[in-house]
């Protein structure tokens, strides 16, 4: 579903080195993608428009390309600004040359998915300081000066105190093997803050109950195939397994489970529709995790930056976890979430599609149209934000998690999750 670099540790002499430095986006693997918005131009500006870029560390997966496309069909309906999508990949370095040269081109925002929560700052900070509004979405930074809209600090909507998404998948696991079995652990791509707060959370759960044995733990990649080949090797070594706890990339968890024609155990995962039709279809489990309308809100609230000012958003905006356990599972019968539905019929999208592209509240013109284009649907136009976002406003006591640092009156503390986060004093 996503894929996240490593984190900043032996980046330091990279960043200081390039930080001035007005380089181009090339590096290895570095791509772009101009397109002006539906008001005209092209993808650089002119006749008075905004510059406005989609930063990518890494493309290739359902994830990322459902997330760009959001972000790409919010800036294309908006008259004003003109959108530039670019991909980094993986490498630090590769990133800060990226985010440089958009700021030497003029950009007055950037809508990206951070390669690092650290290794990226002091770039940020400099363009911040020339006007730039940068806006990060699912993967966040600590550098204050950045907007961070991610769900990794997030609870479902009708348990806002149960957050993140590592706990609450692994609790849910725990109570479908009723505290006694045998797992595997999915884990997504090594070194990045997202995995390490899933994990850690996960951990946190697990360690609570003495009849959980974790029996194998491998990177997935959040990449359905490379999860498949490593649970079958999981498998392979330990057949005993009796449920699997699974970051993105659950599909191919199910997968290797099938054609090892193993039993059919508990997996909680993410939302890909193969994996919601899995659940639909006789297998226990939950899915959950990161919605690609992520990129979408990140790209509107940036739209409403730059018209209204700074304070007219949240710094830290922090979205629902989505929660469907087997039996809420629903097909749809069209294009849309409707009716409570909350599953593609089967061969209607890919098996690696991520079904949470929509959120009525805060992105209600998305379609599956503007997630498979990059456009919105005919006859779509731009819907304003909820005049109050105050719902979406990060709780302080998880600001640690994504910042790492508290607010005022806040100070470092252990969180009930088993995950660092701040609390009062």
């Amino acid at each position: 579903m996503r894929i996240r670099g490593r984190k900043a540790a032996g980046l330091a002499g990279l960043i200081a080195a390039g930080a001035l430095a007005v380089a181009g986006c090339g590096g290895q693997g570095a791509t772009n993608d101009s397109a002006g918005s539906s008001g005209g131009g092209g993808g650089g500006g002119g006749g008075g428009k905004d510059k406005v870029f989609v930063a990518l560390s890494y493309s290739g997966n359902a994830w990322q390309d459902e997330a760009a496309n959001l972000a790409l069909a919010i800036a294309r309906a908006d008259p004003d600004v003109t959108v530039e999508k670019q991909i980094a990949g993986t490498d630090a370095q590769a990133q800060i040359s990226q985010y440089q040269s958009m700021i030497a081109a003029g950009a007055k925002a950037i809508v990206s998915f951070p390669v690092s929560p650290t290794a990226l700052n002091s770039t940020i900070r400099q363009g911040c300081q020339q006007g730039v509004k940068f806006f990060m979405y699912d993967a966040t930074v600590t550098e204050p000066c950045a907007w961070n809209v991610s769900y990794i600090t997030g609870a479902p909507k009708d348990r806002p105190d149960q957050p993140f998404f590592g706990a609450q998948t692994a609790q849910a696991l725990v109570d479908l093997l009723h505290g006694q079995g045998n797992i595997f652990m999915s884990r997504g791509v090594p070194g990045n803050s997202v995995d390490e707060t899933h994990y850690n959370s996960a951990m946190g759960i697990f360690k609570k109950h003495p009849g959980i044995h974790v029996l194998a733990t491998y990177y997935g990649m959040w990449d359905g195939s490379t999860t498949q080949k490593e649970t079958s090797k999981a498998l392979a070594a330990h057949p005993n397994v009796d449920g699997i706890w699974a970051e993105a990339g659950e599909a191919g968890a199910i997968k290797a489970l099938e054609a090892a024609n193993h039993a059919k155990i508990p997996v909680t995962g993410e939302n890909s529709n193969y994996f919601r039709q899995a659940l639909k279809g006789g297998w226990n489990g939950v899915s959950s995790g990161s919605p690609p309308a992520t990129a979408g809100i990140a790209m509107k609230l940036a739209l409403k930056v730059l018209k209204d000012g700074d304070d007219s958003v949240p710094k830290n905006v922090e979205l629902h976890l989505p929660w469907v356990p087997a039996d809420q599972v629903k097909v749809c019968s069209g294009d849309a979430f409707t009716n409570g539905c909350n599953v593609f019929p089967a061969g209607k999208v890919p098996d690696e599609f991520v079904t949470e592209i929509f959120n009525q509240d805060l992105l209600p013109e998305t379609s599956l149209t503007a997630a498979q284009s990059g456009h919105l649907a005919k006859g779509t136009s731009l819907q304003p934000l909820p005049s109050d976002l105050g719902e979406w406003t990060q709780p302080p006591s998880r600001r640690y998690v994504t910042r790492n640092a508290c607010d005022d009156g806040w100070k470092p503390g252990m969180l009930p999750s088993g995950v660092k986060g701040c609390v009062q004093g």
